[in-house]
């Protein structure tokens, strides 16, 4: 439990958080035919990203903590053309396409900040 409140503190982490959640409750929507492949993908996506947060904030190495931001960052490239492929299939309407897009914007903007900081050290 204060592991969990050491992660809290970091605003990419909630944040990321928030696009799990809302993740998970989009993808409800799909129809069935889509739970083995592209469901299966975005939420494979979603938490490799998660545990890349979590190495990048334990490693302490800095070449590692790179690999793991550019590997978030990959993630989110891929997440990004999912979920317009999502759009462009109608399984969620514009509103949804907007939302989760700002999600994941959002998170990539704080990674260019986090891997700047990194990269000045």
């Amino acid at each position: 439990m204060e592991q969990e409140s050491n992660y809290e503190n970091l605003k990419i982490y909630t944040k990321y958080l928030e696009l799990i959640y809302y993740t998970q409750n989009i993808v409800k929507k799909y129809p069935k035919c889509e739970n083995f492949a592209l469901v299966q993908e975005i939420k494979q996506t979603v938490y490799s990203g998660l545990r890349n947060i979590l190495f990048a904030v334990k490693i302490y190495n800095k070449k590692e903590k790179m690999d793991y931001l550019f590997e978030l960052d990959i993630n989110l490239d891929l997440l990004k053309v999912l979920i317009r492929l999502s759009y462009i299939n109608k399984y969620i309407s514009v509103k949804n396409y907007e939302t989760w897009s700002l999600l994941v914007t959002n998170i990539c903007n704080m990674l260019g900040g986090w891997i700047k900081s990194c990269q000045r050290k």
